[in-house]
């Protein structure tokens, strides 16, 4: 029996590190949670969350997109959007084309 090759997990771009943060104040239990025992509850490094948040790292996986909205009490498509998705392009003749753009 032939193996499928793996997919690769797909990414998502973080939309705003302020957004994270201000999640973090107030998680959906009406608790914070600091950049730490974010990481330690999502399975990364401290220093995954710190990156996100103060902007040197964009993206990050699906499974850990997820992880991170789990914990927070929050929609995947509040805090992420996937990376290389399919946006609107310029209207060509009253009808509006669709493209896909890199992150």
């Amino acid at each position: 029996m032939a193996s499928e090759p793996l997919q690769p997990d797909p990414r998502y771009v973080l939309l705003d590190p302020d957004l994270l943060r201000r999640l973090m104040e107030r998680t959906g239990t009406g608790h914070s949670i600091s950049g730490r025992e974010l990481a330690r509850r999502v399975g990364v490094p401290h220093g995954t969350i710190d990156a996100l948040l103060n902007g040197n790292v964009k993206t990050q996986p699906y499974a850990v997109a997820l992880t991170v909205c789990a914990r927070l009490g929050v929609d995947l498509l509040v805090l992420w959007t996937p990376e290389g998705r399919a946006v609107p392009a310029e209207d060509v003749d009253g009808l509006t084309q669709r493209s896909v753009v890199a992150a």
